[in-house]
């Protein structure tokens, strides 16, 4: 079982005129851009590098992706296409 993992990406345009994209659910993950697109790209980078931080570091289990990922099917041992 996992925990499915659903990220909103919020956009922003600052007086400045740049665009502001954030992603809420992981702190620190706020990015700038002179579009929309520019920003929300940037922002889904560094969600994606975060992300895959929290996975090395064990705060988090790959199969919270698994609505991003098709992810092979549990099994024990090891499959014929496997190297000793």
């Amino acid at each position: 079982m996992y925990n499915e993992l659903r990220l909103t990406i919020e956009t922003e345009l600052e007086k400045d005129g740049r665009w502001l994209a954030e992603v809420p659910e992981l702190p620190g993950v706020m990015t700038y851009g002179e579009s929309p697109d520019g920003a929300i790209d940037r922002a889904v980078a560094l969600a994606l590098r975060v992300i895959a931080d929290e996975i090395e570091h064990g705060e988090r289990r790959a199969d919270d992706l698994a609505s991003i990922f098709l992810l092979p099917p549990k099994r024990s041992g090891f499959s014929s296409a496997s190297r000793c």
